[in-house]
This record gives structure tokens, sequence and C-alpha cells, in this order.
């Protein structure tokens, strides 16, 4: 028998022609991970369908309402307020002095936002307030796929998508659409949370640096992937962990220091924030400003009447949130969240802003709709998408002052 026939029929020949041997190749591991993206992004399509159409809705209300009072909608989305300091960054930088005019230093404000918006505006038409109101929305889609991806992990996709809903439904939810910083922050937020939570520790220490970089409560994202990573080790080491407790708070901790040694002096960025009326006090004026709305004014401004009911009902929820054993980084960061604008003795107005990112807390009604009849929730999701748009437009339009 030659040694040809010897040979085993099932092993193909290495110079085969290549029309006789199949060709199997492992998918490039891009592929495999641009499929997956796919995947979970046609999972989460429900949501983000959701989401535009509750901020549509208030959109249109808020146009029509603008139209009807001779109003600018561009003005009011693009360049008023804070978006106005953003820009000014963006344009001229920051200052070099401290000074000692009141809600005047623009070092106040962290740096992400206007420098993504500088950059982009480099490669894309239109004005830089066209830019930062684009880089915001497409934050708010990134924020809310992030909240979904966060409730569906823990509780199913029916959860994620009124997460989601709800997230879009606050009071305020108007500044996710807004040229603030809000919903990159809360992008950032809430996928360094699902980071942590399916073990990604690298992800989970980048996204708290980079939302670090972008407002100051980025240091309760760092808190929540620091005491989660910790205390993984006590299941056993892993370098990963430990790299993403100390990388999570390292670009809060840049923006601080180099706001330092730009003024030359080590409290250089708190000494901006007093002169900002934000110095931490325990509460103490957080519960004045409640007391007088609540009990001592006859005829208290209605925003701030929603701004104190979004306190109450933050701090109920959270209490909520701990009966119901929400895992512990979500638990630490809404929590430290809440130490912060809770303990500032700064302006009361913007408060309910402020704990916009603060998407956990709303974990707590989701599930109870998701468990009641499609009929009341459909009755409560469409009075909370009608009550979001009225406080959102009355917001701009008629309260005086900043969001």
């Amino acid at each position: 028998m030659s040694s040809t026939a010897s040979r085993p029929t099932s092993a193909p020949h290495r110079n085969a022609p290549s029309g006789l041997v199949p060709n199997i190749r492992r998918p490039p591991r891009d592929a495999t991970r641009a499929a997956r993206l796919l995947a979970q992004l046609r999972r989460a399509a429900p949501a983000l369908l959701a989401y535009a159409a509750v901020r549509v809705t208030g959109l249109l209300l808020l146009a029509l309402w603008a139209h009807r009072q001779h109003h600018g909608l561009w003005p009011i989305l693009a360049t008023e307020w804070d978006a106005g300091w953003y820009l000014g960054i963006a344009d001229h930088g920051y200052t070099h002095h401290l000074g000692t005019a009141y809600d005047a230093n623009n070092l106040a404000f962290f740096p992400l936002y206007p420098l993504l918006v500088k950059a982009v505006a480099v490669l894309t038409p239109g004005t830089r307030a066209t830019t930062g109101l684009v880089i915001a929305v497409a934050g708010s889609f990134l924020a809310a796929w992030g909240i979904h991806s966060v409730g569906s992990h823990l509780h199913g996709r029916r959860v994620g998508v009124l997460l989601t809903v709800l997230w879009a439904t606050l009071p305020v939810g108007l500044v996710e659409w807004m040229g603030y910083t809000e919903s990159l922050f809360t992008a950032f937020a809430a996928w360094a949370l699902y980071a942590v939570l399916t073990g990604r520790w690298l992800w989970a220490g980048s996204l708290a640096a980079v939302s670090g970089l972008t407002r100051p409560t980025g240091i309760a994202v760092a808190a929540a992937v620091i005491v989660t990573a910790l205390l993984s080790l006590r299941r056993g080491f892993t370098a990963r962990a430990l790299a993403a407790a100390a990388l999570a708070p390292a670009g809060w901790l840049a923006y601080v220091g180099w706001v330092g040694l730009r003024l030359g002096r080590w409290d250089g960025y708190f000494a901006v924030q007093r002169l900002w009326h934000n110095e931490w006090d325990g509460g103490v004026e957080t519960l004045r400003r409640l007391r007088e709305v609540l009990a001592d004014d006859s005829t208290p401004e209605l925003f701030l009447v929603m701004v104190t009911v979004t306190l109450l009902a933050s701090m109920a929820l959270y209490v909520l949130s701990a009966w119901d054993r929400q895992p512990l980084p979500l638990l630490v960061f809404t929590g430290v969240l809440l130490l912060i604008v809770l303990g500032s003795g700064g302006v009361y107005f913007p408060r309910a802003r402020l704990l916009l990112p603060g998407f956990p807390l709303l974990l707590p009604p989701a599930l109870h709709l998701a468990r009641a009849s499609r009929r009341f929730r459909t009755l409560a999701l469409t009075a909370a998408v009608l009550g979001s748009a009225y406080c959102s437009a009355y917001m701009v339009l008629v309260w005086p002052s900043a969001p």
C-alpha cells in the first residue's frame, strides 16, 4: 500500500486547492466586538425610541410656548446660563486669577465639555453653540443607553425601558437637551456603573476618571468604583480592580490640582467655589430653604416648590433603594451625590438639576411600574411625560434665573 493510501482521509492535505478544503477562520476580535455592540444597541432600541419620544414631546411644548412669548428657542437651548459659561471657556480659555467678584470665576466649570466643544467645532460646520448642543444631545442618548443597560442587567428589559423613560420625564428633563454637562456626565456615570456591575474594572476606572473631568460630582462615580473595587479584593486579589480604584479619582484630582497650581494656592478650586457660594455646611442651608418653602412662605415660587419636592422625593427614594438592597455601587454613587447636593450651602434652585444624574434612585418606581397593570402604567407615564414637559418649559420661560 502506498504512503498516500495510508494517510488518514480526515486530514486535509496542506497543499490542497483552496476550493477543496474549507477555509475556517475565527472572526476578527474587532468584528466580534462590533457584533456584540450592535446586538446591545438593538436590544436598547425600544428604550432609546421611547426616550426620544419623551424629549421631543417636551421640546414641542417648549417651542409652542416660546413662540407665544416671542422667545427664540435656539438661545434657550444652546447659549444661555451655564451654556454661555462653557462657550466662553471654549472661546477664551480659563482665567488666571481668583479675583473677588462673586459668581464670576469660570474655573468653577470643569473642562471636558468645553474642550470637546472646541475640538469638535474645528472639524464640523456651524458654530460652537451648535456643536455644544449636538454633543449634549448625543450624550443624552448615550446616557439613556447606559441607563437601560443598568436596568436590564439588574431586572430585565421592561425595567430597563421604564427606568430610561422615567429619567427622561424628570421635571428638569429639558436640561438633557441643553448646552449643559448633565447628559454627558450621566452617560459616563451610567456606563461606569454598568462596567462595575459586569466586572469590567478598567472600563469602570477609566469612565469614572473621565466623569471627574466633566462635573464636580464626578467624585461620586469615583467613590462607587473605589469602594466596590476595594471590597472585591476580599474575594481575591485582582490587579484590574486595584488599578480601577487608583484610576477612578484621577480626573477629578487632576483638575482640582491644576486649578490650585494655576492660582498658586493649594485650595484654589475650593476658593473659587466659595466665590460661587458653594461651601459645605452639612445641610444647614438646605434645611433652612426647605422650611422656608414648606412652612414660612405663603406664596412660594412654583419652581422652588418643584425643587423642594424633588429633593424630598430623592431622599425617600434613596431609603427605598437601600431597603430594596440595590447593588453597592449604585447606593454609593447616589448616596455621595445626595450628600454633595444636600450638604452644600450654595444656591438652592439648581439642586433638582444637580440630582439629574442620580438615575438609580428611579429604580424603585420603575420596578413598581413593571409589576403594575398596563392601564396604571400608561396613566402614570402619560402624567409624567406631560408634567415633565410643563415643568421644563416653565423652568426656562417663566422662572427668571438659571435652571
